[in-house]
């Protein structure tokens, strides 16, 4: 699904139109990406948790050169998906009967 499908599901599922629904989808993306800028987690019950994670220093190996390099720690952002998520996911698909 990409952007634009997910601002027309959106403004379908919520009776808005789709300007008023890209409104509200951009506000939370920007909401969720200023607090996991300032290091916090964003945990939305039942959906799941985005959460920003420490990666260490590692060796890596440059393809073209094939040299070894150290690598940097950095920070990543990750996201853990909730029980009724996973549930939603693991569902067993209703057959439709055709005809």
């Amino acid at each position: 699904m990409t952007k634009t499908e997910l601002i027309n599901s959106i403004a379908d599922k919520a009776n808005c139109t789709k300007k008023d629904a890209s409104a509200a989808l951009e506000a939370t993306l920007t909401a969720i990406q200023e607090t996991l800028e300032s290091g916090e987690k964003v945990s939305i019950t039942g959906f799941g948790t985005f959460e920003v994670r420490e990666r260490g220093e590692k060796t890596c190996i440059n393809p073209k050169t094939k040299a070894k390099m150290v690598c940097p720690p950095c920070k990543a952002p990750a996201f853990k998906a909730g029980r009724g998520l996973k549930e939603a996911v693991n569902a067993p698909k209703k057959k439709s009967k055709k005809k």
